[in-house]
């Protein structure tokens, strides 16, 4: 502790490379709050001096007290905060993401604050809204795509701190709107077959034939050009043979 105070003077009093510059006064009972916060570690301690001299009330006399209330609160808002490729990180976005897709606005709206607090990259917030819109709520309601999207440019254009109304405002609508996962879901079930049966051949009809040597053989052959022929929609079929049938987009009523 020795060790700490000493290196905790000199922050305060090095008008270079510490504090000394912004006159900072510490209590005793916020020094030994700030020394415990940091465990025996020089650099925690530098830091959060740091933090809470930056976090403090701005002085009326020149003078930044830095109280053990001034410290604790500080001290606290800095605990919310988490490394961004930690477990936390994950944690909150996942809950962030499940609170929409239950439709709750409510917990949407607690768990954004709560990555907002920590610090979190609002622009991050932001892209989890425009896949959320597509992932999640899909053609259940089209426009949500739209309002994330709106969203996601305004937090760049817009930034901290207003960017969080810009936030709360696509959180909710998502979260409010009804729920289709069908595209996404489709999707999926495509790509599996795309993996599992590897590149079947695009059948002829669907082919584009450039130059006569393709037209001989058979590419375009039998087409139906549905805006002439409406019927070509419920009897032309689009996909290989090996999948003739086979539905990936089931729309939930």
């Amino acid at each position: 502790d020795e060790a700490l105070n000493r290196i905790l003077d000199r922050a305060l009093t090095d008008s270079q490379s510490g504090l000394g510059a912004l006159r900072v006064t510490v209590t005793q009972e916020a020094r030994r709050r700030l020394i415990n916060f940091a465990n025996g570690d020089a650099r925690a301690l530098l830091t959060a001096l740091e933090f809470v001299a930056i976090q403090a009330p701005k002085p009326s006399n020149g003078t930044t007290l830095l109280d053990d209330s001034v410290v604790m609160a500080a001290l606290l808002k800095k605990t919310l905060r988490y490394d961004k490729a930690g477990e936390e990180h994950y944690n909150l976005i996942s809950a962030y993401i499940k609170s929409m897709r239950d439709s709750d606005p409510d917990g949407a709206l607690y768990w954004l604050a709560r990555m907002l607090e920590a610090g979190e990259d609002p622009k991050f917030i932001a892209r989890r809204l425009v896949i959320f819109a597509s992932e999640d709520v899909g053609n259940a309601d089209p426009s949500g795509i739209l309002l994330a999207t709106a969203v996601a440019q305004a937090v760049q254009f817009v930034g901290l701190p207003e960017a969080q109304i810009n936030l709360a405002h696509g959180t909710t609508y998502l979260a409010t709107r009804r729920k289709d996962n069908s595209s996404y879901v489709g999707l999926l079930e495509a790509v599996e077959d795309a993996k599992a049966l590897g590149n079947l051949g695009v059948p002829l009809h669907l082919r584009n034939a450039v130059t006569s040597m393709m037209r001989e053989f058979g590419y375009g052959k039998g087409y139906r050009y549905v805006h002439d022929d409406p019927g070509a929609k419920e009897t032309q079929t689009h996909l290989p043979e090996a999948l003739k049938g086979r539905r990936y987009y089931r729309p939930k009523e």
